[in-house]
């Protein structure tokens, strides 16, 4: 199962840059309007313009050749003197265009100051801040494409570890279910042939549901039943399995496929003695923001040469969590006070229920 993220619209670039332009642009017009186009003092408009569009360029130079070719390849000294000159030459520009009367006169300060020399400071003071929030645009630009990157990558890893864990649930849960079977056979041959009968349904849904990201909760627990009566045709009389499944057989709540098998299979591998009373109880359950799954079961571990499969199933149902279900699960487990008794209690929170 990927994980999930939701989908959501990405406006171009180019788009937010042109609307924002356009607006600022368009801005003194708003002002100037007086219900009539002769209202609007048109020489402080193209003023404005003028203004504007030198800023623009200043914006741009830097934003598609200063800082890719200078900043974001160390030569900061270099980034900082080009902005210097840029703002010079651009705010001379400036002067000299006004002083020149191609546009009407820019107003003085209210202080006694040389006018070109307040047109100079103030344009190259407005270049440079200009210069500074392209900057600020551009490392912002850059900061949230190396941010995807690294989501694309890290959900590409999850992705791959979640393929190789699944590679190794199959043949794991294919290899404790044919010892079951094998057992079965010197003991009853009926009962073999019909659970090897059950166990192609279950192979079934193992080889082609568990490919699939989700699968409806209802199906998996009809996995869930079929593969404990599996299980419970080679026990015997001495071990009690009790079941209690309050899920819906119609219930389409999504979940990861086989990320309560590993609980079940350890249960019947810790739970069952061949020779004192033993005790396994499964317990499932869904409320409205939440899957419940509780089991309880004797303690018998087995000895140590006998380790057949032992801790592969448990530490994938830890992995298979973490990245299936990250924040969203709780799991306890361990052996009750006196030490009889195992317990491993999964609660999976639902969509609903992580948005509360």
């Amino acid at each position: 199962m990927a994980v999930m993220q939701k989908p959501h619209s990405k406006v171009p670039g180019a788009v937010i840059h042109i609307i924002v332009w356009a607006l600022f642009f368009a801005l003194p017009l708003f002002f100037m309007w007086n219900r009539s186009w002769e209202s609007i003092d048109w020489g402080r408009f193209s003023r404005h313009c003028l203004n504007l569009t030198v800023l623009c360029a200043a914006f741009y130079l830097n934003y598609f050749i200063l800082i890719p070719r200078l900043l974001f390849n160390g030569r900061k000294h270099r980034f900082v003197i080009a902005n210097v000159c840029v703002a010079l030459v651009l705010s001379t520009a400036m002067m000299l265009w006004q002083m020149y009367s191609f546009v009407p006169d820019a107003p003085g300060p209210r202080f006694k100051i040389n006018p070109v020399l307040f047109s100079f400071i103030r344009d190259f003071v407005s270049i440079f801040i200009i210069i500074c929030l392209s900057a600020l645009v551009k490392m912002s630009v850059r900061w949230q494409q190396a941010e995807n990157a690294r989501r694309e990558a890290e959900k590409s890893r999850s992705e791959a570890e979640l393929k190789n864990l699944r590679n190794q649930l199959n043949p794991h849960f294919l290899l404790n279910t044919l010892n079951n079977i094998y057992a079965l056979i010197s003991i009853d041959s009926e009962k073999a042939q019909e659970a090897v009968s059950e166990l192609s349904r279950l192979l079934r849904y193992v080889l082609y549901d568990n490919n699939q990201d989700t699968v409806p909760l209802g199906k998996e627990m009809d996995f869930i039943k079929d593969y404990i009566y599996l299980m419970k045709i080679r026990v015997s009389a001495n071990v009690s399995v009790e079941t209690d499944i309050k899920v819906s057989p119609d219930s389409r709540t999504p979940v990861a496929p086989l990320v309560f098998i590993s609980l079940i299979e350890n249960a019947f591998k810790h739970g069952i003695s061949p020779v004192e009373r033993s005790h396994i109880r499964i317990f499932f359950d869904e409320t409205p923001d939440r899957i419940v799954c509780d089991i309880r079961n004797s303690y018998h571990p087995k000895p140590h040469s006998d380790r057949s499969g032992s801790g592969i199933g448990l530490e994938q149902v830890g992995k298979r969590l973490e990245l299936l279900y990250p924040g969203g699960y709780s799991w306890e487990k361990g052996l009750m006070p006196g030490g009889g008794e195992y317990f491993s209690r999964l609660e999976l929170m639902k969509e609903e229920g992580r948005r509360q």
